[in-house]
This record gives structure tokens, sequence and C-alpha cells, in this order.
């Protein structure tokens, strides 16, 4: 009898503890449970393209989810670059092997859509009303395609352009009021050659991402079809003054002496910079922290330029987001979904800003005392999110989609360099959008009908 009663006590027990429900604190992530009521946790795999300083603040937010509760268990895997990370991810896709969440970069959106082995998050916000309202708005606009978020912003940046401050005193030029305009950058870099004949006014990498900021600046589109958004593109939209605008301006600069030609090495222009080779180059707000810190100099920090007829719109968002595989069990899907709004929190938000460069996803995270701190000792970080706040949404601001943007990238690096290399503009921007075309079209193709009309 003594035998019976304890096997009905222990099964009691068990049930118990089966039918306990993962506590939930006000924004709706898993508490820790009171000590002796932990049972196994759910293990959530998560790939990601974070290296150097980024992946040190990216495993201490793991580290810090991890601890705060004890339902999930998430495990951080570095995959390798952006590209190496996707193309990893397409091998395993709808598979066992698949993590439960993977990292891919912003020009990875369609591809990864277009894979089918992805689960929306749009379910999860629907299922909780979760509000994306209050994310940066200038943020999620990217990442909402055909009215429905398909992964969880996450690491985003723009470009901005740097300066050298002491440079432009010793110019005469005022460090205060940095160029705005293509006109005013052309200028400062002559007064700044005129001071000093060893350096260069201005620096642009040859890089497709900077190319599209400066077309979305102008307002311009790189795709038609509302930049692939409103339905599949067929073909270019910067066939124009504002697309041509830019391999124009670099050719003025390279007329009189003043633009420096790195070529596509990011590394060799932020070194030329350091060094006092160049007084002004356009990267990404990411690096904000690594170049002020490294500079023997004042660094200011600006908008990046327009053209002076045009009205500046704003840049558009690069970086990452977070997206949750198909396929997996449901409360592994759950437990990932509690991970992705855990690293939307103010305060996670404001150690990642201030820890990284990259923007606060939610802006109420601007408001931490440690960013607060940050902006008094480093006051450029902010001009980074002044300049994302003061952009216009549009479909020229949103950013164009399209599984073939990488290729597109690559085309138009060609063609800048082309045109670095003292080729003609004319001939390189036609070639350029004639090539892109064609990998618009081999695209479509690809995917069984010359047009594609997305359901």
């Amino acid at each position: 009898m003594k035998r019976i009663l304890v096997f009905t006590l222990v099964i009691f027990t068990f049930i118990l503890a089966a039918c306990s429900s993962v506590e939930k604190d006000s924004e709706g992530t898993a508490k820790a449970k009171e000590d002796g009521e932990s049972g196994g946790k759910t293990e959530v795999t998560f790939w990601h393209a974070m290296g150097g300083q980024a992946q040190v603040a990216l495993d201490e937010i793991v580290k810090k989810y991890n601890e705060s509760q004890d339902e999930v268990q998430v495990n951080a895997e570095y995959q390798g670059t952006y590209e190496e990370t996707l193309s990893k991810y397409h091998s395993v896709g709808g598979t066992d092997d698949a993590p439960t969440i993977v990292q891919v970069n912003e020009i990875g959106t369609m591809s990864m859509v277009h894979s089918g082995n992805v689960e929306p998050i749009q379910k999860f916000i629907d299922e909780e009303g979760y509000d994306m309202s209050n994310l940066e708005e200038n943020i999620t606009n990217y990442y909402k395609v055909d009215g429905k978020f398909y992964s969880m912003p996450f690491n985003s940046s723009t470009p901005v352009m740097y300066y050298n401050k002491d440079a432009f005193k010793e110019a005469g030029l005022d460090p205060e009021a940095p160029p705005e305009t293509y006109e005013e950058v052309e200028a400062a870099g002559k007064a700044i050659k005129e001071s000093n004949s060893d350096m260069k006014g201005f620096a642009l990498q040859a890089y497709g991402w900077l190319f599209e900021e400066l077309l979305a600046n102008q307002g311009g589109l790189l795709l038609n079809n509302d930049n692939g958004r409103g339905d599949t593109a067929t073909e270019v939209a910067f066939d124009n003054k504002k697309g041509k605008s830019i391999f124009e301006w670099v050719k003025r600069m390279m007329d009189e002496d003043t633009f420096a030609n790195y070529g596509t090495n990011s590394d060799n222009m932020v070194t030329g910079f350091l060094s006092g080779d160049v007084a002004m180059f356009m990267q990404s707000s990411a690096s904000a922290r690594d170049v002020i810190d490294n500079a023997p100099f004042e660094v200011g920090v600006a908008f990046i330029p327009y053209p002076e007829k045009e009205e500046r719109h704003g840049v558009v968002i690069g970086g990452a987001s977070l997206w949750m595989s198909k396929g997996k069990a449901e409360e592994e899907q759950k437990a990932a979904w509690d991970f992705l709004k855990y690293v939307q929190k103010p305060e996670v938000q404001a150690e990642w800003h201030v820890g990284t460069g990259y923007f606060a996803i939610n802006p109420k995270a601007y408001e931490q005392q440690v960013v607060q701190e940050a902006y008094q000792k480093m006051p450029q970080l902010q001009v980074t999110v002044e300049q994302l706040q003061a952009t216009k949404p549009s479909i020229a601001t949103q950013g164009g989609l399209m599984d073939m943007i990488p290729e597109e990238r690559k085309i138009i690096e060609t063609a800048l360099e082309t045109v670095y290399n003292g080729g003609d503009v004319d001939e390189a921007f036609s070639t350029a959008v004639e090539q892109v075309n064609a990998a618009i079209e081999q695209a479509n193709t690809a995917r069984g009908e010359k047009i594609i009309r997305r359901e």
C-alpha cells in the first residue's frame, strides 16, 4: 500500500511539473521559475555572422538572456560572413540540420522569402498582438514585404560621412559645418588640397551599397515596380540623371585631383583617412567607434551628401535581420520567438548600440543612461541616429528588393572602378545598366517565368 501511495505521489508531482507553463513578464518574455521548478530547457540554435567586437556584444546578449530565465537555452554559433552564412543556410534549409534562427543581411531578404524554408514572424505577431510600431519605423520599413514581417530586424546601420576636423580647420573651413551637397564636398576638397598638397579631399569606396544609398538620398529608385516592392522588378529604375550623377560627381573630383582612389578596399580607405591621406570618406555608421577611437585627430560625422539641385530624402537601412526556420517543433519556435522579443528590449538595444555602433531597433533605448553617457563622451554616435530618424519614409528609402541585388552590387562596383581608373562615365554607366537588366531577366527566368507575379 505504501508503495502505491508513493508511486501515486510521484506521478502527481510529475503531472504538476509537466503542466506548468512559462510565466511571462509585462513584455511577454519568459521569466525564471522558482528554484526547483526548472525542467529541461528548450534549445534554440542561432547561426550568426557577427565577428570581432560585434560578436563579443552578441555573445553577451545571449548569455544574459540564458541567465534571465530557465526555459530556453540559446546557442549562438558563428558561421562566417553574411554570404557564407546565407549559403550554409540554403544548403540545410528545410532539413533537421537547419538552425532555429539565422541572421541574414538585408539583401538576402528575397532569397530567404523565396526559399520556402522560413516561418514568417508575422504569425507570432498576429497570435500575440505584438506591437511592431514600437520599433524604429525607418528600420522596420525595409523588412516589411507584401504587408507582413518575415524576419525581426536586428543589427542595422547606414552610411555616414566621416571627416577630419583638424584638416578642415587648416583649410579655413568650419569643422562644425560639414558639407551637405556634392558641390560642397567638391569645394571643401579643393580647399583642403590647396592647404595640404599631400591630402586628397574625398574617397568613395567602389561599393554597390554606397551607390544605392546615394541614389536613395536623392529620392531615386534602384528597381522598377516600386523598387521591387509593388511587384517583382523587371528592369532598373536608375537609368536616369540621378543614377548617373554619382558617377559624374566622382569624375569631377578626379579631374580636380581631389579624389582618393581606394577601389573596393574599405580597409585601405579607412587607413588612408586615419593616416591623413584623405579628409572625407563614406562608410557604415557601425564603423564609428572604431574610426573615432583610432584617429590621431578629431573626427567629425555628418549626413551623406546629395546633389544641390535635389532634395535630401535620407538613407536605406543596411545590416541584417533574424529569421526563423520553418518545420521546427512548436515549442522550439515559441522559444525562438521569446528570444527575438528579448533582443528588442530598450535596455538590451542600448547596450548593443553603445557596444557596437549599430542602431537601436527600439528607439526607447536612446533614453537609457548608458546611451546618454556614451553620447557625452562620443557625440558623433548621435549624428548617425539623427540621420536615420531624419529620413523620409518612402519607396526610395525603403530600398530595393530582389534576389539578384548582390550581383547588382558587383556590377556597380566594376563600373565605378572603371571610372576611377580613367574610363568614360557614359560608357561605364550604360554598361552597368545593361548588365543589371540582364541579371534581372536571368533571375526572373531562373524562377520559372519571365515576369514573376507575387501573390
